[in-house]
């Protein structure tokens, strides 16, 4: 399997301006309006995801770093191997292989982060693996890379994008570590924060999604093939990442977050890889990849957070239903004065209706079945 690139004249560093696509076909202007909102938007819906997490958590995670560690096997151990075996199976074109292989080897995107405070994950731990893959990346994408083109005897270098990656660290890291400071310091007003910011998250990434697709339309082409691979493979990192937890008997909360961080991969760094590293000619084979890849995750990433809201209320509906049980049996038992019984019941509402990063164990409590085994923290 072979990418040719051998002459320095079709390497994109040499390549003239005319030839080099600008990511999605935009121009000037247009496209550092895109990229300037989209870096603030996005630092500001960290600020606010950052007002969730609390300290003590976020080093406990740092501490006995066991759900990280399960995490970053999910992201540099499962995803590069899946996007290996897909490659492989669909019998992929060169340029097509190497594009389903870099995202696989991409560290985690923080639309996770978004989704996992959508379904009432580990916030804590979503946010430090985000930033520990990220941090990874740095080594283990270029490691897996090379291991994994090996058999394929690529001519063309690949070319890791250290400075997209050392953004994405500032983005990520300086927004949640105010965020955190704020939840110390303010924790009323750090919940107000957060309930904005859910929404906010939630417009942005339809946004986003609408525009890439508006300005990244000359991207696109027509190869079933590489669409199949892009609904499937987000898919299968959900699936992976979350019996992968379940296995190392995570809890239900974590098995969801790390469920999540795995499909979840950064789309603008595979996309800022192959602009690095391929020819104007060889993108027209590769872009439509990660274009496809960034709108699936979103889809999978609304159904799962609609499947979870479900279940949720049905769960909430049979406490319910078992409370109005309780209330009238207990209204005929003499020794069971009224106020204790509407203590209990208020206290038992409350466990059930209280969800989100600001309280995870009640919500673990409520959502996780008899006779599972948690971890430790």
């Amino acid at each position: 399997m072979r990418a040719n690139c051998s002459s320095s004249s079709a390497c994109p560093a040499n390549s003239s301006e005319e030839e080099l696509p600008v990511g999605p076909e935009v121009h000037g202007n247009l496209e550092l309006v895109f990229t300037v909102v989209s870096a603030v938007m996005m630092a500001l819906l960290m600020f606010s995801l950052g007002c969730s997490v609390e300290f003590r958590k976020l080093w406990s995670h740092i501490r006995r770093p066991w759900g990280i560690a399960v995490g970053l096997l999910c992201q540099f151990g499962l995803m590069p191997l899946m996007a290996y075996l897909l490659a492989i199976s669909f019998s992929l074109k060169p340029a097509q292989a190497v594009a389903v292989l870099v995202m696989g080897c991409c560290p985690g995107g923080t639309i996770s982060n978004i989704f996992t405070f959508w379904v009432d994950g580990d916030m804590d731990l979503s946010i430090t693996m985000t930033t520990c893959s990220t941090v990874a990346a740095l080594g283990m994408m270029p490691l897996c890379l090379y291991l994994y083109t090996l058999s394929w005897n690529l001519e063309q270098n690949l070319t890791i994008p250290y400075q997209n990656i050392g953004i994405t660290l500032v983005c990520l890291t300086i927004p949640v570590a105010f965020g955190v400071y704020v939840n110390y310091r303010w924790p009323k007003q750090s919940k107000i924060i957060l309930k904005i910011g859910a929404i906010v998250g939630g417009v942005l990434l339809l946004v986003v999604a609408v525009a890439g697709v508006v300005l990244a339309k000359g991207s696109w082409n027509s190869d079933i093939t590489l669409l199949t691979i892009s609904f499937i493979f987000p898919l299968i990192g959900h699936v992976t990442g979350f019996l992968l937890a379940l296995l190392t008997h995570q809890s239900w909360q974590r098995c969801r977050t790390i469920s999540l961080e795995t499909g979840a991969q950064n789309i603008q760094m595979c996309v800022t890889m192959l602009q690095l590293s391929f020819t104007a000619k060889q993108l027209v084979q590769m872009l439509s990849f990660p274009l496809a890849y960034g709108l699936f995750q979103l889809l999978d990433g609304f159904l799962i957070v609609a499947a979870y809201k479900m279940y949720k209320r049905r769960l909430k509906n049979e406490h319910r239903k078992k409370n109005t049980r309780c209330e009238e049996g207990c209204h005929n038992k003499k020794s069971t004065s009224p106020k204790e019984t509407g203590a209990f019941l208020e206290v038992n509402e409350e466990v059930t209706i209280t969800s989100g990063p600001s309280m995870p164990m009640d919500l673990h409590t409520t959502l996780e079945p008899p006779g599972h085994i948690s971890s430790g923290t």
